[in-house]
């Protein structure tokens, strides 16, 4: 188990990271999320003991990060943003010195190795200099050397960043083969990539956590309003008049065109219950309901609504707010040089 508590840094007196709180559980994929600037990679090098803490604690398998940090780097594979790789190697002979640097026995070094290339599939480029490969078998040696050593826990800081669809695919199988052995912390700002392969997820904004939970109860929870949409036959501004004049519909969100005389329809509801009322309208006005579907947010509504950065003032607003302090000030000058005549 990953145990992070109250972990903070500063870089001068500028809050990268304040007060970080969660815990990773044995063979889970957790989703570290955020947007880019948000902390990630700063959170990803304190756990790794790449970067101090200003303060809080990293633990892994209840060994201190920093009292311990031998011992925690033994059970920690780690995969940078950019792959740590020397180009002018080649990939079986930089393996073997990465082992070494990572204390692997001698005579284990090269067993080692080997089923790090077969998992990575890299077999076949051992012998070639790593400078003259793609960008996607980079990567690859990159995650090649993040399991030497047979850690425990993996931290993956944007895996798949600049890779091709074929390539990105490739990761998000692996990620989940060695779920199967490993804990793994899955650092991204790609919503898709963390829906594929995790269950559960923090998400980060500003250097503080905004959220803690499963992707599925985070979308339910996101969702205050019920929302319908509905495929059906008829003329659109009847069927239109129809929805809005149903008590309880808030809104009528969106028509679109699907086919001549079928439209789909976006409705907003103030309770569940409304759906049947709507139905039985649409049935007593000869309406046909081709198809009915409850509209779930997405992990990428959750994720704007959690991190959206506040609204910038316009000029106009500006200029208004600085009237309202200057008259403020000016209220209070007034107070006071009552205050002095009396």
């Amino acid at each position: 188990m990953v145990e992070i508590q109250h972990l903070t840094k500063f870089y001068g007196s500028h809050p990268a990271v304040q007060d970080l709180n969660f815990t990773v559980g044995d063979r889970e994929v957790l989703g570290f999320l955020g947007p880019n600037g948000a902390g990630k990679s700063t959170t990803m090098n304190m756990i790794t003991g790449c970067l101090p803490s200003t303060s809080g604690t990293v633990l892994v398998d209840g060994h201190d990060i920093a009292t311990e940090p031998l011992e925690v780097k033994r059970r920690i594979g780690y995969l940078p943003e950019l792959p740590p790789v020397y180009p002018d190697m080649r990939v079986y002979d930089y393996l073997m010195f990465a082992a070494g640097l990572k204390g692997v026995p001698r005579n284990e070094r090269k067993k080692q190795v080997e089923y790090a290339m077969e998992r990575l599939r890299i077999t076949d480029v051992q012998r070639r200099i790593i400078g003259h490969l793609s960008k996607g078998y980079r990567q690859r040696v990159g995650f090649a050397q993040a399991l030497l050593g047979s850690p425990k826990f993996l931290i993956l800081d944007e895996p798949t960043v600049g890779l091709d669809p074929t390539q990105v695919i490739e990761v998000r199988n692996l990620i989940k083969e060695l779920a199967m052995e490993h804990t793994i912390i899955f650092s991204t700002h790609i919503l898709s990539e963390v829906t594929a392969v995790c269950e559960r997820v923090v998400i980060i904004s500003k250097g503080q956590i905004r959220a803690i939970d499963t992707i599925d109860h985070l979308e339910q929870l996101s969702t205050s309003e019920p929302i319908l949409r509905l495929k059906i036959e008829g003329d659109i501004h009847r069927v239109s008049t129809i929805i809005k004049g149903i008590p309880g519909v808030k809104e009528l969100r969106e028509v679109e065109f699907e086919s001549t005389g079928v439209n789909n329809y976006t409705v907003v509801l103030a309770e569940e219950s409304v759906r049947k009322t709507i139905l039985a309208k649409l049935i007593e006005a000869d309406c046909v309901t081709l198809e009915v579907t409850a509209v779930k947010s997405s992990l990428e509504d959750v994720f704007v609504k959690l991190t959206a950065q506040p609204r910038a003032q316009t000029r106009e607003e500006a200029l208004d707010s600085l009237a309202e302090e200057l008259e403020a000030e000016r209220a209070a000058e007034d107070a006071a040089a009552g205050k002095k005549e009396d």
